[in-house]
């Protein structure tokens, strides 16, 4: 399975399907592309609004020709369908291969303004110490990821003004979904394990930190007039605070 999983196979692995080798190499892929993390936890998810969200697409699924599909199957060798399955197998025929969660994602990212914290939180969830503790430190390789980021979000990032007391500085890289761009500069913390500073462009205005947990995290968010902040961990909310007023200083001068 050299190939990115495709949702059929993250289907299966959600359902307990694979053999040792093959849920081994999608661990691998998961924990080496978050976009991937990010499917799976999706997919996984049994809350999401389908209906809003598939509510134009569902007058053009063929409902009845799956259901009489199904219907054919003799009793005994029926498989037990689960709702990620059928919902996979509908959006494949729906979407002629254009994932479902690229729709679900989009739509949620636009639905509400804070969703995008969401959508942070539920990849940060997945990431354990082992994620972050084999990325190299080289000061050339951090300048020119944030860079990147600068040149995609409108920023100015200087590497000094975005170091966190008690944390190791990973890795900045863009994430995106539906052309819409998502900053993300990790962190190791030795204490409390991987965190994250995220930023996307926001014309909502001016916010102060506020804070709020998701998926387990602790997160700070805050914005300025052209983008908005969050920093997410397991570290307590107290030490966030401070570290989210350290960088709202440095980035602010």
């Amino acid at each position: 399975m050299n190939a990115t999983p495709s949702d059929e196979q993250l289907v299966a692995y959600l359902d307990n399907q694979l053999d040792t080798e093959q849920r081994e190499r999608i661990d691998s892929a998961i924990a080496a592309d978050p976009m991937l993390s990010l499917r799976l936890q999706w997919l996984d998810r049994s809350s999401l609004p389908f209906k809003d969200a598939y509510d134009e697409l569902a007058r053009q699924a063929p409902v009845a020709r799956l259901q009489a599909m199904l219907d054919t199957l003799p009793s005994p060798a029926r498989p037990a369908y689960s709702r990620r399955w059928f919902l996979a197998a509908a959006a494949g025929l729906v979407l002629s291969g254009v994932l479902a969660d690229r729709l679900f994602l989009g739509w949620q990212l636009t639905r509400e303004k804070d969703n995008w914290r969401e959508l942070v939180a539920d990849y940060m969830a997945l990431y354990v110490p082992q994620t972050l503790a084999h990325l190299p430190v080289d000061a050339t390789a951090r300048h020119a990821q944030l860079r990147i980021l600068d040149a995609r979000l409108g920023l100015d990032l200087a590497p000094a003004k975005l170091l966190l007391p008690g944390a190791e500085f990973k890795r900045a890289q863009i994430l995106e979904y539906d052309g819409v761009p998502i900053a993300q500069i990790t962190y190791l913390d030795p204490v409390h394990g991987p965190m994250a500073l995220c930023i996307i462009r926001s014309n909502s205005g001016r916010q102060a930190p506020t804070e709020e947990q998701r998926r387990g995290l602790n997160i700070v968010y805050w914005a300025d007039m052209e983008h908005a902040w969050m920093l997410i961990g397991r570290n307590p909310t107290s030490d966030l605070t401070e570290m989210a007023q350290l960088l709202r200083s440095r980035l602010s001068a």
